[in-house]
């Protein structure tokens, strides 16, 4: 009787200690799981523009990089005294994940150490101006700010041009900043892409969210080729083609591609300024899904280096659509390119062709 009391004793005693352990061992792994990451670096360029405005809160909220990954502001604009403003706005907002700013009109010290860099700033076409006047005075602001990423950005530095021409400026961003990989250097064109979202998404009465695998083809200009003919909406009976749901030929070549093409010139036209927080929304789409990974079976529109594919020459910073898988994009390949496409994206592929002869005339 005394032994089995003992015994009992002793496996209560085995069973408290394993209880006390466990509960040592999920409180670590709870605190371990709660390490707070380092912090991420980002630069923003035309920080006190409107897009930058836009942009930094959203950032600094989580909107771009996740909920849980802390972030470091570096602000560049050519006005000292509304960067300053803006970075009073963010001390003023007290956002958890906002571990510094820094606000400067130095170009060196923006681009110190950054990990990812949002390239706004830029010179804007105004009235009276023509596409190769803004190609010419964007050419030497680009090749200044890519020689600092070059000497001053962390290696892996990931890259996303917005300030228009978008594509050329990217590329012009490359050529002087060739230790920065190649596929680090990219474009806007996410704007493009859920403004292509949103038309079939109003057309056909359904969420946004329940469209995918538009593209945008090419050029962030008026050639750009916004292909609805893989899209896919997801609906009560499953997965079905956007041409199928809403068959008509004629609005899918062109009421749809002319409205997202000169949506932009709309905006201007009905708010007296352009795109703002649109773009600044489409960046956050843009880098999130490049870090963070596309869904799977969903491709998004990112202008990046053209590797040849789909007959576009290379050497082209050209919008494809890509699928994303930690931090790398990959062209998705074996799409059916119908007559019409074929047209569509050559047009556009000139276009580029011409741009960037024209900028490679400045540098020269």
């Amino acid at each position: 009787m005394e032994y089995n009391c003992l015994l009992l004793l002793q496996q209560i005693m085995v069973v408290l200690l394993s209880g006390v352990f466990f509960w040592r061992l999920t409180k670590y792994m709870w605190s371990f799981t709660k390490m707070e990451k380092e912090p991420i670096t980002v630069l923003v360029t035309g920080a006190a523009g409107q897009i930058g405005y836009a942009i930094v809160p959203m950032i600094a909220r989580g909107a771009m990089l996740g909920p849980d990954q802390p972030v470091i502001l570096h602000l560049l604009d050519i006005s000292l005294e509304a960067l300053k403003g803006v970075k009073m706005e963010l001390i003023d907002a007290a956002f958890p994940l906002l571990k510094g700013v820094v606000a400067t009109t130095d170009v060196v010290e923006a681009c110190n150490d950054v990990d990812i860099a949002i390239m706004i700033g830029g010179i804007p076409r105004k009235e009276g101006m023509e596409r190769k006047d803004v190609i010419s005075k964007n050419v030497s602001i680009y090749k200044a700010q890519a020689s600092a990423l070059e000497e001053h950005a962390a290696p892996d530095c990931k890259v996303l041009v917005i300030a228009n021409p978008a594509n050329t400026n990217a590329l012009i961003l490359k050529e002087f900043a060739p230790s920065i990989p190649e596929k680090n250097i990219t474009c806007l064109t996410r704007l493009d892409h859920n403004r292509a979202l949103g038309q079939i998404s109003e057309k056909l009465h359904v969420h946004v969210s329940d469209v995918k695998n538009v593209i945008i083809w090419g050029n962030h200009s008026s050639t750009q080729y916004p292909d609805p003919n893989h899209a896919i909406v997801n609906t009560c009976s499953g997965e079905k083609h956007v041409k199928e749901l809403v068959h008509d030929d004629h609005w899918l070549q062109t009421d749809f591609i002319d409205t997202v093409q000169q949506r932009g010139a709309a905006i201007i036209k009905a708010r007296k300024q352009s795109s703002a927080l649109s773009a600044a929304s489409s960046a956050c789409d843009h880098i999130r899904d490049w870090v963070l990974g596309t869904p799977k079976g969903t491709w998004v529109s990112m202008g990046v280096y053209s590797d040849g594919s789909y007959g576009v020459q290379p050497g082209l910073i050209y919008s494809f659509p890509v699928t994303c898988h930690k931090g790398e994009w990959s062209i998705a390949q074996g799409l059916k390119i119908d007559e019409f496409s074929r047209e569509k994206m050559d047009e556009t592929a000139k276009e580029l062709v011409e741009e960037k002869s024209l900028a490679y005339s400045y540098l020269n």
